[in-house]
């Protein structure tokens, strides 16, 4: 059986990529820059945002830009343009916890990203055992070690869980590190042609989608045995 169910957060638990671009050239608008063209945001979207804006805006400052995009980021999570977490992905998740599965999210954001999703009136509060990010885990996907808090704070092993997320370096971290995965297509950036299939148990086309998956996953595994 299928113990936790690891969720990505970013065009995964809720859909960001246009969401961030939006926020991004708000930014750079701010600063009498240009804005960065969605096909450009598209082929850096997965790195660490300061690592990819000097080739989504050149000569950008970054200094600035950072300084200017925290209050930004504030802006757009109070009036609900960024991190919405749908009512049914939300529901999902209670479906895996019923379910006797305990849900992690695992994702490639900063702390300070993700602190708002950390503060315990969050809707994620009550739902999730444990957020694990760039500031509590050693390593950064794809490489499989970035699971190793994660799997030895619940004491889980790897064959009894399964990732959610959207890209192929979730598929190429899970598969590594012995877990399942799971590939959810709902932002529609990527398509399954663009994963390396060796690592991808299943394509869902919704984030719902996810919860019959893993029964199948649970009957799959139950037949081999």
């Amino acid at each position: 059986m299928i113990r936790a169910v690891i969720v990505d957060v970013d065009d995964t638990l809720c859909l960001t990529q246009a969401a961030s671009l939006a926020l991004e050239n708000e930014v750079l608008t701010e600063m009498g820059r240009q804005p960065v063209p969605r096909e450009v945001h598209l082929s850096t979207w997965g790195e660490p945002l300061l690592d990819a804006m000097p080739r989504r805006s050149p000569g950008v400052d970054l200094s600035l830009f950072s300084a200017l995009h925290r209050r930004a980021l504030e802006r757009h999570i109070a009036d609900g343009r960024l991190d919405v977490i749908p009512p049914e992905n939300l529901r999902a998740l209670d479906e895996f916890v019923l379910a006797g599965r305990s849900v992690f999210l695992l994702t490639s954001r900063t702390e300070d990203e993700m602190r708002h999703m950390l503060e315990p009136d969050h809707v994620l509060a009550g739902r999730v055992s444990g957020i694990y990010h760039a500031g509590n885990t050693r390593f950064r996907k794809p490489d499989p070690r970035v699971f190793d808090e994660l799997l030895t704070a619940a004491g889980i092993p790897p064959r009894q869980c399964v990732y959610v997320g959207d890209s192929p370096g979730d598929a190429v971290a899970a598969g590594r590190a012995g877990m399942s995965f799971v590939g959810c297509l709902q932002s529609k950036v990527r398509k399954p042609e663009d994963f390396h299939l060796l690592y991808v148990n299943v394509f869902v086309d919704a984030f719902p989608d996810v919860v019959e998956a893993i029964r199948q996953l649970d009957r799959l595994t139950a037949a081999d045995v």
